[in-house]
Formats: structure tokens, sequence, C-alpha cells
């Protein structure tokens, strides 16, 4: 299935740009496709700002290359960290040049539909600009060779923060948002010790009384490889190493490091969130049976039926 998007939009009143996020590391290989994406976005109101986090290959020559090309007002490099994937995406969330009117995280890897910031600026400016506010879509599933292997879960269910308190519905690579979302996340700092970079923002935002919003539509392929840090989640094997690590006890240091940040925070969460979030504590302690009932009290769901049951058995085995 070919990536194509809705009728292109022509009227706005004055351009509004998206400042989009990389971070890179040794991505040579991919790099060159996700570049020439990127450039033939249908809403050409673009800047990227790029974090690499010591590329000792030719990621900072293509770089280069893309920027001699017609494009050296519109990409900044900065060096990295060198923390990690997440620690580099924070330093480029925190840097004062990083400024847009909407901001969309992108991987070195992928390949954007032609649509894709199209589809996520139309949906954001019909909602309140003083809100926050995160788009996210599903996404094509490709091999190595770019070749169609699937598409990510397709979720009906409602976002919100009790989705969010224990599950990521989107991938970072598919999230824009406004610029009260990203005003939101630099308020809380970037000094934080969390999981990931967009299931923190996915809790920040709804937490917060702000809103996620899901287009069922695959606006990125998905490049699915053996460097990637997280997959899919669709297949059989891969919901076999979620289980796996699951027993092993990731889960459970996940949600750890994201309620010790949501708490450390917790001024900038609505008073709902900050009760929900006391539910949840709850579903981590006591005996096997009232953990599991304080669960379903507390209503924190995940957003497939399978995965609705792999919670419950998680808080039952106290893995949660």
């Amino acid at each position: 299935m070919q990536l194509r998007g809705a009728e292109r939009a022509t009227d706005y009143d004055a351009p509004k740009t998206v400042a989009a996020l990389m971070c890179t590391y040794r991505g040579e290989k991919y790099l060159r496709r996700q570049l020439e994406t990127i450039a033939g976005q249908s809403y050409p109101h673009w800047r990227l700002f790029v974090s690499d986090d010591g590329s000792d290959d030719g990621t900072l020559r293509l770089l280069e290359e893309f920027r001699a090309n017609g494009y050296r007002d519109r990409i900044r490099v900065f060096p990295g960290p060198r923390k990690g994937f997440a620690s580099n995406f924070f330093s480029l969330i925190a840097r004062k040049e990083v400024r847009g009117d909407y901001y969309a995280f992108t991987d070195q890897d992928d390949e954007w539909a032609e649509c894709k910031l199209e589809r996520a600026i139309e949906a954001l400016e019909r909602l309140p600009a003083d809100a926050p506010v995160l788009y996210g879509s599903r996404s094509e599933l490709v091999d190595e060779r770019g070749t169609r292997i699937g598409y990510s879960r397709r979720y009906r269910r409602q976002s919100s923060f009790s989705n969010a308190l224990v599950q990521n519905m989107v991938s970072g690579n598919t999230m824009v948002m406004n610029h009260t979302a990203m005003d939101l996340l630099r308020e809380a700092g970037t000094d934080i010790e969390v999981s990931a970079h967009d299931w923190w923002t996915y809790l920040l935002v709804t937490g917060s009384g702000g809103l996620l919003v899901y287009d069922p539509y695959p606006t990125i392929r998905y490049r699915q490889h053996s460097n990637n840090l997280y997959g899919s989640n669709v297949s059989l094997r891969d919901m076999l190493k979620r289980v796996r690590k699951m027993l092993a006890g990731d889960f459970r240091k996940w949600n750890a490091q994201n309620l010790a940040a949501l708490r450390a925070h917790s001024a900038l969460l609505h008073e709902d969130s900050r009760r929900l979030l006391e539910l949840f504590e709850g579903t981590r302690r006591g005996s096997s049976m009232r953990r599991v009932w304080n669960l379903c009290r507390a209503g924190i769901y995940r957003q497939t039926l399978s995965g609705q049951l792999g919670l419950i058995f998680a808080a039952a085995v106290k893995r949660m």
C-alpha cells in the first residue's frame, strides 16, 4: 500500500513552521531516504534540528550534503550528550534554538508519508492552541529493504491519562505537538529519568488535562531492523518478547521511573490526574488480589483485550 494523503490544504492565515527534532547515531544507511521524505512534504514550512550522538560513520557528511542542497537555512546540527536516545531527544527539547509553531519527533531511519505534516497540522488546528495537544498516528511497518510487512495496531479506545500510565499509545516518530505541549515539556525540565521521551510526552500532555489526537491513517513507514530499540509489538514473536521483558521486571522498572518523574512534577498535573496517580500506585503494593482490585477500581487500561489481560496478570504477579 502506498501512503497517500488527504487533499492538500491551500489556505492558511500565515505559514506556521514545524520544528522537526531528529536524533542521529550511526545513521548513514537509511538517513538519506528519511531526509528526502522530509524535504518532500506537502506542507513545506518546516525546519530540521538534529542532535548527533557521536556518529563515526557518514551521518554528518549526509547532513551537510543535505544542507548544501538548498536547505542551509533550514537545518541545524548540534552535538548530543552521548547518554542514549532519550537523553538525546531531551537535549533537543531543552535547546532554546529549537523553535517553531509545531514540533515533530523523527527518527533517522524511517520514511514520512508526503502528507504527514499536513494531516497533523490540520488535526491540531481544530483544537484550542492554549491547551497542550499531541498528534500521533499508525505506522506502516517495513523491513530493512523497505518492503511492507504490515501495520501497527489500530486502536479504537480513547486516549487518556488512564491509558498513558501503562502504555505509550503511539510511537514518537509519528508525534507532532502544538507549542503549548512543547512549553509543558520544557517547564517539566529535561534532567529526568524516564523510560522513553515519547511515553513521557503522552503522560505529561494527558496528565495535565491535554489531549492526544489519534490518526488511524499510517503517516510513516516505520523500519523494523535489528538496531531498533523498540519494535512494533504486532507479531506473536514481538508480543512474546514483551512478555519476557515484563516477567524480567522491565515493565515494573519503566513504571517506577515514570511514576517518580510524575510525582516530581505533580504541580503540572490536573487534580483528577493526581488522584489517579495515587490509585495507580496502589496497584503496585499489597497482596495479589488487592493489586488487581485496585487496578480495576482505578479504571486504568491498555488499548486491546490481550493487552488488558496482560496488565491484570502483571498486577497479579507484581510486575507492574
